[in-house]
């Protein structure tokens, strides 16, 4: 009788432990309603639903990989105030998933103010973001400025939060840009290693 309570407290561990990695690949899932492991068909109806312009890569060197870029023909994404959505499927799989936010009426200023408003919410949403890069250069009169964050709840899945503002210092002007990149790692290489040996 003693035994029994050991043993449901063990078993009880043992779930926890399993079920820890499997929580944590949740926390982060790509957004516009896909789930990892998505065809591209998913995206494609996405797209046409809401008439959106489609463009497909298919990368020469990288048979299994297809690229799936959507953009409107002006404004926004659907609910969003992203420009583009870029898909990569490995064997017909979504492992990774980049929204693009551009604006060509914007101020680099206010491209700035929505980078930090986004990151305050990948924040809020699934925590503290890790500093990745600042990094500036300057090239023949144009000076260029990254900044990015990245999160990885567990190894091989993570978000990746990438901001580039570019100065022509000649014609006294400045654009900025930046992506929200969601991958699954951990799906592209167990992707890669089926098609490696099917």
């Amino acid at each position: 009788m003693h035994g029994l309570p050991k043993f449901l407290i063990h078993c009880a561990a043992l779930l926890v432990l399993t079920a820890a990695p499997l929580a944590a690949q949740t926390l982060i899932e790509p957004p516009f309603g896909l789930r990892w492991g998505d065809s591209p068909e998913k995206l494609i109806a996405w797209a046409s639903r809401h008439s959106l312009d489609l463009t497909i890569s298919l990368p020469g060197d990288q048979p299994k990989l297809r690229i799936l870029k959507i953009e409107p023909r002006k404004g926004f994404l659907p609910d969003s105030k992203a420009a583009a959505v870029e898909g990569r499927f490995l064997a017909g799989k979504l492992y990774e998933l980049t929204v693009h936010y551009t604006d060509p009426a914007a101020s680099a200023d206010t491209m700035k103010a929505r980078f930090d408003e986004l990151r305050k919410q990948v924040t809020a949403q699934h925590g503290p973001l890790l500093a990745n890069q600042q990094q500036r250069s300057v090239d023949n009169q144009f000076v260029t400025r990254k900044q990015s964050f990245h999160r990885e709840p567990v190894k091989g899945l993570f978000l990746l939060l990438a901001f580039t503002e570019m100065e022509d210092q000649l014609r006294k002007s400045r654009e900025a840009r930046f992506s929200l990149i969601y991958r699954n790692d951990n799906l592209r290489q167990e992707l890669a290693a089926e098609s490696k040996n099917p």
